[in-house]
């Protein structure tokens, strides 16, 4: 008896380490005209960029669909454990309806549903944390309380080459007063309230990461509890630098970098950098 958390490639944690550590995984779907991918087996993020750089079809994605998460319910419900599923933000992906939806299927079960309102490297490591607090064998009722508490608290940048793909992939939220005003500066976005949004615009990339840089000084408390992380789209030896500069100026043994992956990057494009963490409460 325990409660099995479920994440999706969303949040960015490697396949292989999700394996590592029992938390079943669903893909999300990138589709390129009649082609379709699940992004956890049969296309990578190194490869989807290769294909976005190559293709005259710009991707759309698709959340998983119902019938992949029923088998998984139905397992941990057979094994005598509760569920609780990590989504994404609703307001960018429909991962948490079709959990809800697979859910209704089995009536009955014990599963819980959350909708993080947050993307990426923040909602990794969210859902890192609902694992120890399952591992500790804390009650599923009192993991969603514990989970909603801690995404309120997250805060999560990220610098983009250019808004043309959240502008044509529908994601651009917030963010769209910049879009045909600003093409030759950097906009700096965030997650505000589940949703895309515009914080800041620079004039060039090296600008936009030093104003990151400082954001992350100023905001983000300098313990591990705040799990600093950063995340990149084909921009890892700028990742790289910031998290040494950032680990040497915090004093903090290390930080997280993830690859972001492809159901982000269709949105996002190359070149995108981003920050994640937690303010303390």
């Amino acid at each position: 008896m325990g409660t099995i958390i479920v994440a999706d490639t969303t949040s960015g944690i490697p396949v292989g380490k999700a394996g590592q550590l029992e938390i079943p995984y669903l893909p999300q779907i990138i589709i390129f005209g009649e082609e379709s991918f699940r992004d956890d087996t049969e296309i990578n993020s190194e490869r989807f960029l290769k294909k976005l750089r190559t293709s005259q079809i710009l991707p759309t994605t698709a959340a998983p669909s119902p019938a992949l998460y029923q088998p998984i319910f139905q397992k941990a419900i057979d094994d005598g454990n509760s569920v609780v599923v990590i989504c994404p933000s609703g307001e960018l992906s429909g991962t948490f309806r079709s959990a809800t939806n697979a859910a209704q299927e089995i009536p009955g079960a014990d599963i819980h549903i959350l909708d993080s309102r947050l993307i990426a490297s923040g909602l990794a490591n969210l859902v890192l944390e609902a694992r120890n607090w399952a591992q500790q064998g804390l009650d599923p009722k009192l993991i969603i309380e514990k989970a909603k508490e801690l995404a309120s608290r997250d805060t999560t940048y990220f610098l983009v080459d250019t808004l043309e793909y959240l502008h044509k992939g529908g994601r651009i939220g917030g963010a769209q007063e910049l879009f045909g005003s600003i093409l030759q500066i950097k906009p700096i976005l965030w997650i505000n309230n589940g949703k895309v949004d515009s914080f800041e615009s620079q004039r060039t990339k090296r600008r936009g990461i030093a104003r990151i840089k400082e954001l992350v000084l100023t905001e983000c408390p300098a313990t591990p509890e705040a799990r600093l992380s950063l995340m990149h789209g084909d921009a890892y030896l700028e990742a790289a630098r910031l998290a040494e500069e950032l680990k040497n100026e915090m004093r903090l043994s290390t930080i997280e970098i993830y690859d972001l992956p492809p159901a982000i990057l269709t949105h996002s494009g190359p070149g995108v950098l981003g920050v994640s963490f937690f303010k303390e409460n």
